[in-house]
């Protein structure tokens, strides 16, 4: 098949909820973040009960408020997790604020068969690539979007394209988001790893801890790996960098609360500095994966680096990755990420923090 990037989807049309919320909505991705290590330290709802508020995981809220993990279309919701769907959800409207952004390695690598005669991603080439099948509207097919932008890298590095080999699409691995042992079991599977052990394509992408712990289980072998190339361009997808976004009702309503949440993720940035084997510990029940598979995927300087920040290089990086979005047709219209950004609580918690780091480092300002 070729790749179209003009596939009509269905976008999301569903209102925000009213702005008066009474609950701040906490959402993100089974990944190393320091707000997610601030929440299982007991410092991320701190802010929002000091205002009043409830405090919620919006994964713990049942399948109704699922979505809103992807289109961003609740007042309250605060999320740090892949970029495809904040930029998706930017594009189609939903009113949000980009706040900070991360960057975690995470183990990207294209895998091949333990008998695969390719030896390098030069011989990738007239080669059966898998990526998955688009699903139910953009936001969610965020592992198309990573294959795709994962190979893409990969084949540059030989000089090759996408029309140097043949593309099969395989099942997408995206639902469900509610905490239930069924979901743990769904994403313990890598997209594409059934395809590439029954024989149907040569080599698939994958990223993060559970699919370096699976690969290894299963005697696949890395053909590139993307995490060791020099440049931070090459390595540019749907976790790197990831941006932390907000609803700007909540922004406007609440800024000390969201103010409060980075500062929280400040601190528990330092903190993880000094305790990786915690940090490890929580990643592996995150993940669903052993410490061995963390210690793959991130390595052992990971958790020094945790902080978030607006940095001029950050926000280049979030806009290579938004282009590419664009030209393959995840995104209904482009956007000017300037316009999306929003320094200022980033600012005020840094300083309520006291942080170390130069301002420039943080924001971008000279």
């Amino acid at each position: 098949m070729t790749i179209d990037s003009a596939t009509p989807l269905h976008t999301s049309t569903a209102p925000a909820n009213s702005p008066d919320t009474d609950t701040v909505w906490y959402t993100r991705c089974p990944v190393p973040t320091a707000s997610g290590l601030a929440n299982s330290l007991g410092w991320l709802g701190e802010p929002a009960s000091a205002a009043g508020l409830e405090f919620s995981i919006l994964q713990d809220a049942g399948a109704e408020l699922g979505p809103r993990h992807f289109d961003h279309r609740l007042s309250g919701l605060i999320r740090e997790g892949g970029n495809v769907p904040a930029i998706v959800a930017r594009a189609s409207g939903s009113p949000t604020r980009l706040i900070g952004l991360t960057w975690i390695d995470e183990s990207q690598s294209i895998l091949v068969g333990p008998d695969s005669d390719i030896d390098d991603a030069a011989g990738l080439r007239g080669r059966r690539i898998g990526i998955p099948a688009w699903a139910v509207d953009q936001a969610r097919s965020f592992p198309r979007a990573m294959s795709l932008h994962g190979f893409a890298s990969a084949l540059a590095l030989a000089g090759l394209a996408f029309g140097d080999v043949i593309v099969v699409e395989t099942a997408g691995n995206w639902e469900p988001r509610v905490r239930t042992e069924e979901a743990a079991r769904l994403r313990s599977v890598p997209s594409g790893f059934p395809e590439l052990l029954n024989g149907d394509v040569d080599a698939i992408y994958v990223k993060g801890a559970r699919a370096a712990e699976a690969a290894v289980e299963h005697g696949l072998r890395v053909l590139v790996d993307l995490d060791s190339t020099e440049s931070r361009r090459s390595r540019v997808n749907n976790g790197t960098p990831r941006p932390i976004t907000v609803h700007e009702s909540l922004l406007r309503d609440h800024p000390e609360v969201v103010v409060g949440f980075l500062a929280a993720s400040l601190r528990a940035a330092d903190w993880a500095a000094g305790n990786l084997n915690t940090v490890r510990e929580v990643l592996a029940r995150e993940t669903f994966s052993g410490p061995d598979g963390v210690a793959a995927a991130y390595g052992d300087d990971f958790h020094t680096s945790l902080h978030p920040s607006l940095s001029e290089e950050r926000l280049d990086l979030l806009g290579i990755q938004k282009r590419f979005l664009y030209t393959y047709g995840f995104l209904p219209a482009d956007f000017d990420i300037e316009s999306w950004v929003d320094f200022e609580p980033l600012r005020r918690a840094r300083a309520e923090v006291g942080a170390a780091t130069p301002i420039s480092d943080i924001v971008g300002e000279a």
